[in-house]
């Protein structure tokens, strides 16, 4: 039997790697190679090559494919198969019959927005498959007698999987070896409760081990695997709501019904009722339908999305779920384990304080036959191992192993049965001594003066009887005190500091002593660390429970069913939970939080439920990671107001257009002007600026409130001076001269709502808002220009009214903003 082992906080870490394999044929690492001990099972050692050989060509094979991102022709597919892109290459193909160039640019700038969206989502797919394949469950198999790891879709139908402490099922089988082995199939079956499995039992990929050790048979690999289909849908935490894209998806629904009918009824007003020339008529129908579909914002929020994906992966975070990174945006708790988040994974011991008169020798003996017995250590036990190595002081006079008590969260600790070199039985508990010692102790004081001091404290415990007695805790004696120093992370001060400046509540939970837990994170600086709390006087009712959350920052003695409830308590006073963790405890949390975020060195498990894995394992990357949510959400809803302000002030004016019988004003050339220099260029660099601010729920209502009244008002004034402009100009040319008003009008008001969706202000943004204005001025004094846009702004009467109005528009524009963002909050 061999120990697993645990420590006091009940934070358990993956063991040690094990050796790597080539692929399924290929000779193991001869360099690395580990020698399975002898076993009764007779297929102990797992398949040779040669069967492994046969078993590929006959195409049993674990091949179904876990992608962590879509395939490029999905991509491709995705870009440019969409419903306004069909109706824009339409009104493209139809405009290059009828009209000069110059009036079919919208179509090369739909080929250019395609292909920009399509370059960026495929870096990011690049990216992401490049992480996935670092932070990788690699499960050990057994083949010709030695154990290594390989990846998951080169397990073959008879291989002999290991299992410890971490390690996710990959495949359905059938238990082959168990050392006290227990899985738990909560993904699968809901059922929180670990299942001890024995030789002969079923295993379903999904699970994952909680405690002890064994080996399985792999008997349904890839898609013949039922269980298999259900774990792939269940491993991946997927955002039930995305706000973002379920609010996209309905602003282009009613974007849809809007248009349809709008654009028939100023086709019939322009072919039909006002019987102009043809193709003149034919390109101010189209120019005033392309302007009523907001086709950036989708390529926008892609670009968006990808280059936050690129951006974490350079800073080595794998974004496993797109909808993550906007989910980041609305966090507004972080519940941090402990140990490895604000504590390094080693630790140091300080000081063993034998109890009960215990001869100093023989503890030493005790530890160092605890820390030679586990072959995959824990941070704990291995500072145990690093003090008292084997074949140390003493270390001839060696103990045999006779039993062992896996590590369970439940319990908070482990054991181990020794026959001593003189014959004599012993078994000891290693684990949290106010979990093993009674109430009112008086050894409790002393541990307490230790954990004040942000000390981790063991107690190592002689059990009376057999090892696996029913109530052996309550029995043991008191030997000795182990106490460990941990090492704190010298940046995870700094991290704290960043969430308390952007109002999100950082909470400790853990396994550990809470006084303890206190002291580490009140080291840190984080704030409310003084107020503590113990779990196990933790109240059950949901209510009570949100109310001690919000109350308190750090909670001790933490089982992973209180990390899944205590998730729960938060979200349901309507906060936005992120998770991180490590340890097969924190699973259940990771799954149920909004946010889970595993470190890349925690266990198979919490890597296949997070959606965001730390591959550096560094605490100080989550910073950046939630800086970029804020980003991407915090851009989309600004950039999202200026294109569906000019969808709904296009669909106003066909509709005046309609309503009064006239002419529409604008070619389509004339608005693609005005949508790069107002929309397509500023908010391509908005979409990527740097924004801290938390994301606010409700996007749909949030834009239209902006949208709405922006759009009215710039179709009021620019219809306004249009019907001006009918009246003050007669003759040849008098349709481009009232053109080329309403086109001023309509600018200086787009650059209104782009100057008020650019603050607060800084120099990059004054200077952006100022260069699409030159840009514009450009055109109206460059001759080929104005010729090629078909602007040319006539006497100084109008041009001057034209402005008039569009002073007019911006003080009704600026009364308008402050009046929603006062009545509806900002």
């Amino acid at each position: 039997m061999t120990q697993r082992a645990l420590d006091s906080s009940g934070e358990q870490t993956p063991g040690s790697p094990r050796p790597a394999m080539i692929d399924a044929g290929a000779e193991l690492d001869p360099v690395h190679p580990v020698e399975l001990p002898p076993s009764g099972h007779p297929d102990a050692a797992g398949l040779t090559t040669a069967e492994v050989a046969e078993r590929v060509a006959r195409g049993e094979v674990n091949d179904v494919p876990v992608r962590s991102s879509r395939s490029v022709t999905e991509i491709v597919r995705a870009n440019v198969f969409t419903r306004f892109n069909l109706i824009i290459g339409v009104l493209w193909v139809i405009m290059l019959f009828v009209a000069p160039i110059q009036d079919s640019l919208f179509g090369f700038v739909i080929v250019a927005n395609t292909g920009i969206g399509i370059i960026q989502e495929w870096r990011a797919k690049k990216t992401l498959d490049s992480l996935a394949v670092i932070g990788e469950a690699k499960p050990t198999v057994r083949r010709d007698g030695v154990a290594a790891e390989i990846s998951t879709h080169e397990i073959v139908l008879g291989d002999v999987v290991e299992l410890g402490p971490g390690d996710k099922v990959v495949v359905d089988g059938t238990v082959a070896e168990a050392d006290s082995l227990e899985i738990d199939e909560s993904l699968l079956t809901g059922e929180a409760d670990p299942v001890l499995k024995r030789p002969g039992d079923p295993v379903m990929s999904g699970s994952f081990v909680v405690a002890g050790g064994g080996a399985f048979t792999a008997t349904k690999v890839g898609r013949e695997a039922y269980a298999a289909q259900l774990a792939e849908e269940a491993s991946r935490f997927t955002l039930v709501h995305s706000e973002l894209r379920s609010g996209i998806s309905t602003i282009l629904k009613y974007v849809t019904w809007m248009m349809v009918p709008t654009a028939i009824g100023l086709i019939i007003s322009q072919l039909v009722v006002k019987d102009n020339n043809f193709k003149d008529s034919v390109a101010r129908t189209v120019g005033g339908i392309v302007p009523m579909i907001p086709e950036g914002l989708v390529l926008l929020t892609s670009v968006a999305f990808a280059i936050g994906v690129v951006r974490l992966g350079r800073k080595q975070c794998l974004v496993q779920e797109l909808p993550a990174i906007e989910g980041l945006a609305r966090v507004d708790v972080v519940c941090l384990d402990k140990t490895g988040t604000l504590t390094e994974g080693g630790m140091d011991i300080t000081e063993v304080r034998p109890l009960n008169g215990s001869d100093e020798a023989y503890v030493h003996q005790v530890l160092r036959s605890l820390g030679s017995s586990d072959p995959r250590p824990n941070a704990s036990l291995q500072a145990i191992i690093d003090a008292y190595p084997a074949g140390g002081e003493g270390g001839e006079k060696g103990w045999t192993v006779t039993d062992a008590m896996p590590f369970s969260s439940a319990r908070k600790y482990s054991g181990a049965a020794f026959t001593e070199t003189d014959g004599t039985p012993s078994a000891w508990l290693l684990g949290a001594p106010d979990v093993l010692l009674p109430d009112g102790d008086g050894t409790l004081t002393e541990i307490e003066h230790l954990n004040e001091q942000g000390l981790r404290v063991l107690l190592l415990a002689r059990v009376r009887g057999e090892l696996d007695a029913p109530g052996a805790a309550d029995g043991a004696v008191p030997t000795a005190l182990v106490v460990l120093e941990q090492r704190l992370r010298p940046d995870a001060g700094e991290t704290l500091a960043y969430f308390a400046q952007q109002n999100v509540a950082t909470k400790v939970i853990s396994g550990d002593n809470a006084v303890s837990v206190g002291a580490v994170a009140g080291k840190l600086g984080l704030a409310g660390a003084e107020n503590t709390l113990d779990a196990r006087r933790m109240p059950t009712d949901p209510d009570e429970m949100a109310t001690a959350m919000e109350e308190n920052a750090v909670f001790g003695r933490v089982t992973p069913q209180q990390k899944r409830d205590m998730v729960a308590a938060l979200q349901s006073r309507g906060h936005t939970v992120a998770m991180t963790g490590d340890g097969v405890n924190d699973v259940l949390a990771l799954k149920d939080a909004d946010i889970g975020v595993s470190m890349g060195s925690g266990s198979e498990a919490t890597r296949a439920v997070a959606q965001i894995v730390l591959l550096n394992n560094s605490f100080a990357t989550l910073p950046s990671v939630v800086a970029e949510g804020r980003r991407v959400i915090g851009n989309i809803t600004r950039v999202a107001t200026l294109f569906l302000t000019k969808t709904v002030y296009s669909v106003l004016l066909a509709i005046l257009v309609v309503c009064f019988q006239v002419e529409y004003p604008f070619l389509p050339r004339h608005l693609t002007l005005l949508s790069t220099l107002t929309i397509g260029v500023p908010a391509f660099f908005l979409a990527l600026a740097p924004n801290k601010e938390r994301a606010q729920p409700h996007f749909v209502r949030r834009v239209m409130r902006y949208a709405i009244p922006s759009g009215v008002i710039a179709a009021a004034a620019t219809f306004t001076t249009y019907l001006v402009a009918r009246h003050h100009y007669s003759g040849p040319g008098a349709l481009e001269a009232e053109t080329s008003a309403a086109t001023l009008t309509l600018f200086l008001v787009s650059m209104w709502v782009l100057a008020i969706i650019a603050r607060p202000y800084t120099w990059w943004r004054i200077g952006l808002v100022a260069a699409m204005g030159l840009g514009f001025l450009i055109v109206l004094v460059v001759p080929w220009l104005q010729d090629f846009f078909a602007l040319k702004l006539v006497g100084t009467t109008m041009p001057w009214g034209a402005v008039g109005i569009a002073v007019a528009a911006a003080a009704l524009l600026e009364f308008s903003w402050r009046l929603v963002g006062r009545r509806f909050g900002a």
